[in-house]
Parts: C-alpha cells; sequence; structure tokens
C-alpha cells in the first residue's frame, strides 16, 4: 500500500460560527468561576426558592430543556434533587450541570444551585477574579 497506508484518514469536522444570535450546543464554552465569583453567586442564591425539583424519573430530557430556559431568564437557579442516596443525587446533580452547560455554584443536601450567563440579556454582573 506504501509508507502511509498506516495514516487513517480523519474524520471531516464541520464547525459551525458562533455568532451573537446563534447560540448552540457546539458554541457554548465551559465555565470557569473563580472562588470571588462563587462566593458572590453564593449570596446572590441565598433567597431563592427552588424552581425545578428532580424526581423519580430522573434526569430527562424535558428537564434539561427546562433547566436551559430556566438558566436563559433567570441565570442563576436552585433545583431541588430527590434521591435517597447521597452519591446518586451528586451524580444527578453534575449530570444535570453538565447537560445544561452551567456551572455548579454550591450543592447542599438536596439542593444545588447552577448559574450560566444568559446569552440575550445578562442580569448578573460578575466581579473580577
Amino acid at each position: 500500500m506504501g509508507e502511509w497506508s498506516h495514516l487513517r484518514a480523519a474524520p471531516i469536522v464541520r464547525m459551525i460560527p458562533c455568532a451573537p444570535f446563534f447560540y448552540s450546543a457546539a458554541c457554548r464554552m465551559p465555565i470557569a468561576l473563580t472562588n470571588a465569583q462563587i462566593r458572590f453567586l453564593r449570596g446572590q442564591a441565598h433567597d431563592l426558592k427552588a424552581m425545578l425539583q428532580v424526581g423519580g424519573k430522573g434526569i430527562t430530557d424535558a428537564l434539561v430543556a427546562e433547566v436551559e430556559l430556566a438558566l436563559e431568564h433567570h441565570e442563576l437557579i436552585k433545583v431541588k434533587v430527590a434521591g435517597a442516596d447521597r452519591e446518586a443525587r451528586d451524580a444527578m446533580i453534575v449530570a444535570l450541570a453538565e447537560r445544561a452547560d452551567a456551572a455548579l455554584v454550591q450543592r447542599i443536601g438536596h439542593t444545588a444551585v447552577l448559574y450560566r450567563p444568559s446569552t440575550d440579556k445578562r442580569q448578573i454582573v460578575l466581579p473580577r477574579g
């Protein structure tokens, strides 16, 4: 076959341009928060009530869509997770944050605080870290 036969052709990856009006999962960047920003967000979330509850069905596509909609509108939300086992609750919280492309600010017991800046209108101005 020749000296190049050991190399395989790489798959073609189509890049989607990230414009302000086009926001998709392919364009999202992971959110990295400093300790000062986490402290600030925890203070902002103190008076919030839990907006959503994760029930017995676990994390479904409909739940992720609701979390994404709430994050887009509010930027900072509390989610209550029902689960008897602590490890299962923690795994569901981490999975929900990953699927919603949100930063996990805090987790206490059954409640988690998630943050993701809005693409349309930023309401929360984070302190510089």
